[in-house]
């Protein structure tokens, strides 16, 4: 999952969004720096991605596309995901996605002295340009592939990732609804076994 979903797993929780959104970004002992509900929150995020990338209607997704993204197959699902929570937020929450990311940020820039050095440089950009909301259009979602395609060390072909979505979007679409309520489940029951 990327970005809104992992914001969007994370409750109202203020340590939980701010560690969710930063798990990616500390590495090794950098997570001995952070609070217990921060470190919570890293090790949420770790958890979907565990569960996500074991699952099989997020494996049948990937398979559509492993032929070619290869490694960034995942990378390619994860950004559709949250095209479609985006898209289709009104199944997800009563309260509206507008609302709900400018909340997320306000927390982001409350904590950002807390945050690593590459979420600092991201959290401007992705505030500037709204990614959490504009994942829902695919105009916007061709301009952020194509910046990841940017920053791959080798030819990704992230650039092309939208056609491919739009070629085998109904089947996407479905991978995701059968999978998110799952791992909406699966959420739940971690933080209710790792409370207090």
């Amino acid at each position: 999952m990327n970005f809104l979903a992992h914001i969007y797993l994370s409750g109202k929780d203020e340590n939980l969004i701010l560690g969710n959104f930063i798990a990616d970004m500390v590495k090794g002992r950098q997570i001995e720096k952070y609070s217990p509900g921060v470190v919570k929150g890293i090790r949420l995020h770790r958890k979907i991605d565990a569960y996500t990338d074991s699952h099989p209607y997020v494996s049948r997704s990937k398979d559509r596309i492993r032929d070619v993204y290869r490694h960034y197959s995942g990378v390619v699902v994860d950004m559709y995901y949250d095209h479609f929570l985006a898209r289709n937020w009104t199944d997800y929450s009563p309260e509206p996605i507008d609302a709900f990311v400018q909340s997320a940020y306000n927390v982001l820039l409350k904590n950002y002295i807390m945050l690593p050095n590459r979420a600092k440089f991201i959290l401007p950009i992705m505030i500037g340009s709204n990614w959490l909301v504009n994942y829902s259009d695919l105009n916007s979602l061709q301009k952020h592939m194509e910046g990841m395609a940017r920053r791959t060390p080798f030819n990704s072909g992230m650039e092309n990732a939208v056609e491919d979505l739009k070629k085998h979007y109904d089947g996407f679409k479905d991978d995701f609804s059968d999978f998110f309520p799952e791992l909406v489940s699966f959420v739940k029951n971690y933080l209710g076994h790792t409370s207090g």
